[in-house]
Order: structure tokens, then C-alpha cells, then sequence
């Protein structure tokens, strides 16, 4: 029995005004009951539990219906081909939330449209003492040292080698955080052990050059230095699609040089930022914290709005920018997507409006789209840069 346009028009009216609902009621407990608890406990755990949680999900197909029952959205007006992979929505778990990837297989029934995992590294790092996480209330900001925590490169891609994932994966690679990497020439090799098992299992992989808290700096932000990088990544003749995850401190200049760089080699796209060390977007009791690292959230958007732009006008739509920093809604989201992002990510978002936050960006984009005439995101991308 065929069903007619007019009746399959009502029933995704019902499913969407479901969700909607859904969406309502877990948000309103996250609010009031949940997040108040959880703002109590030491972030880490709370991080840890997360992932644990995330895990138990995992293990059982009707766990992962259950949560795609809540919280999976589609719409075809979010589909889209990019570098070869097809993504059902624009909004990713950004890297350094799964470092380890361990949750892959519920990123999807999450309503994600891409996951990536890491930053990974070429050996076992157990990243910087603690404690290496902050939250900051009143900004809607976290402070993150975690140093590129992670099991090392060969034991998560062994994980994900096992792992069935609907969706494209990421992977985030860096360099070790220790001081052999202080090393340039060693860092390379670094990363070259990383990406040799990344390529494993990836959908496209991201080369960090930007991490906050790591020993020896932020060394590849320096044009010689990338261009050896890129050299030697370059020389192992892949048709992987490579994005660089760039920092959002960076000068107008240092950006003009990297470009330079970049223009050089085979780099599919850009990922518009990694986290800040400026705290000037805190308050000042939050400033007067003695927190390490890097920010994220809305203490960062700004800064990572700024550098996405000034990268879609400087390169005229060459790369494909994805756009990461203070998403908290459908608004955020699509102000980056307006600015030249075809994909966005987030992570701080999620842990400040709760769980239900990627399927109400979806259903709220959607909304956004249609309202402004558009059929399909990609028909959205840098329109108020052009």
C-alpha cells in the first residue's frame, strides 16, 4: 500500500512535534534536576562517568534504538556530500571528548551527523597532573589541560578496527606530550606513527597543530616547521581527506602564512578553532581562578567565529571550514554555517544544555533553513560572507 504524499506529510508533522516534546522534557530535567547535581562534582569524573554511560549504550543494539527513539532527528534538507562522505547533519562531537573512542557507536543514535575521536598520539600519554578541567558557570566557558590524555594511537584504532560506525569518523592526530617531541624532527615522527594506524580506520583525519597544553608549545604553527609536517605526511601518497585544526590566537598574519603553507599541499579543509588561552571573555572571579589551559565555549566563540571567517574571505571557499567554539543553539550553529562552516562541532555546549542539544539543533536548523528559503544547508554556506 503506497502511502500519499498529504499522509506521509502528517506523520512526519507527528514525529517532529514528538520530538520536539522530547526534546522539551529532557531539557527541562537536565535543567532542573540533573545539571545542578552534576555542576557539584569534579569535572573529570563527571567526564569519566559520561563516557562509562556512553559504553553501556553501546553494547546492545536496543540500547543504541532506545537512544536514536529520543534523539535521532533527520531531515534531507541537512544532507550532504562532502569529500566523499555523506553526512546526514552538519554537527560532529568535536575531538577530546572520546579520546579514546569509546563511545563511537552512539554518536549516531545521538543525532550526530560525524564523530571524531583523539587527539590520538604516536605513543600512550597520560597527559598533564591534575587536576585539568574547569567549569566556569557564569560564562558558559570550561578550561581544559588534559594535555592530550589518550591510550596511544596503536590500541584506539585496535578499538576501532572492531567498531561498526554508521556515520564519518574522524581522526584527531597529534604529537606526543612529552619532551622528546620537544624535538621537531622527533614530533614528526610522532605523528607519522599516529597517522599510520588513524589511516586505519578513518573517514579523514585531522592534524592538530594547535593544542594549548602540551610540552615544547604549539611548534607547527611556525610556517617552516608545517611545511615540514606536511611534507612528510604528503610523502605517503594518500587520498585520505586531512583537515588542520587551527588555533584561534593566531595574528592575521601568522594566518596569511600558514595559508601559504597549506595552499602547497593536498589539505581538504580547516577546522575554525581549537581552544584559547585568552580568558578576557571570562568574569573576573572566573579569571581569578588558577585554572591551566585552554578555554572553550562561549568564552572562546568569538575568537573561533573571527579566524572562520577571516579564512572562508581569505580563501574564497577553497577549503571546506568546519567551525567549532560556543555552539549552545540552532542560532550558533547556523551564524557559523553563515560565516563559510559546512560542518560545525561542539562538545561544551552539550554539557551546559544537556544531552537532547544535538537533535534540537537539528530540528531548530531545519526551522532556520526553510524560514530563510533555503532547500539545503550547503545553499546556506558563507552567505553573509560573500
Amino acid at each position: 500500500m503506497l502511502i500519499k504524499p498529504a499522509q506521509l506529510k502528517n506523520k512526519l508533522r507527528l514525529i517532529n512535534s514528538f520530538m520536539s516534546v522530547i526534546s522539551s522534557v529532557i531539557r527541562l530535567g537536565y535543567k532542573i534536576l540533573a545539571k545542578p547535581i552534576l555542576f557539584q562534582i569534579d569535572p573529570e569524573k563527571i567526564h569519566d562517568q559520561a563516557l562509562m554511560i556512553g559504553q553501556w549504550f553501546s553494547k546492545k543494539s536496543w540500547r543504541q534504538k532506545f537512544l536514536a527513539a529520543l534523539f535521532l532527528y533527520k531531515n534531507d534538507s541537512l544532507k550532504q556530500t562532502i569529500v566523499g562522505l555523506n553526512f546526514s547533519n552538519p554537527i560532529g562531537l568535536a575531538a577530546g571528548f572520546d579520546k579514546n573512542g569509546l563511545i563511537v557507536k552512539v554518536m549516531e543514535p545521538l543525532g550526530f551527523g560525524y564523530t571524531e575521536v583523539g587527539s590520538i598520539t604516536g605513543r600512550p600519554c597520560a597527559g598533564n597532573a591534575k587536576p585539568r578541567l574547569w567549569r566556569f558557570p557564569k560564562s558558559k566557558s570550561i578550561a581544559v589541560y588534559y594535555g592530550l590524555a589518550n591510550q596511544g594511537a596503536n590500541k584506539v584504532v585496535e578499538r576501532l578496527n572492531k567498531e561498526k560506525i554508521k556515520i564519518p569518523l574522524g581522526v584527531s592526530i597529534a604529537k606526543t606530550n612529552d619532551h622528546l617531541t620537544d624535538d621537531p624532527e622527533e614530533a614528526i615522527k610522532d605523528y607519522l606513527i599516529a597517522w599510520h594506524e588513524a589511516i586505519k580506520v578513518a573517514s579523514f583525519i585531522t592534524i592538530n597543530i594547535s593544542c594549548p597544553n602540551t610540552s615544547g608549545g604549539q611548534p607547527f604553527t611556525d610556517p617552516i616547521l608545517l611545511e615540514r609536517l606536511l611534507s612528510a605526511i604528503g610523502q605517503e601518497n594518500s587520498q585520505m581527506p586531512i583537515f588542520i585544526k587551527l588555533s584561534p590566537d593566531l595574528t592575521d598574519n601568522q594566518v596569511d602564512n600558514l595559508l601559504a603553507v597549506i595552499s602547497r599541499h593536498r589539505i581538504s579543509g580547516l577546522i575554525c578553532s581549537n581552544l584559547t588561552h585568552d580568558k578576557k571573555h571570562l568574569t573576573k572571579d572566573e579569571q581569578s581562578i588558577q585554572s591551566k589551559g585552554g578555554i572553550s565555549g562561549k568564552g572562546l566563540d568569538k575568537e573561533a567565529d573571527k579566524l572562520l571567517s577571516t579564512i572562508y574571505q581569505k580563501t574564497k571557499g577553497r577549503y571546506i571550514l568546519i567551525g567549532c567554539g560556543g555552539i549552545f543553539s540552532a542560532k550558533d550553529a547556523y551564524q557559523k554555517i553563515k560565516l563559510g562552516a559546512s560542518l560545525v562541532q561542539l562538545i561544551t555546549g552539550m554539557i551546559f544544555e544537556g544531552p537532547q542539544l544535538i537533535s534540537e539543533l537539528n530540528q531548530d536548523l531545519a526551522k532556520l533553513l526553510k524560514q530563510d528559503g533555503y532547500k539545503n544547508i550547503s545553499e546556506a554556506v558563507g552567505a553573509d560572507n560573500k
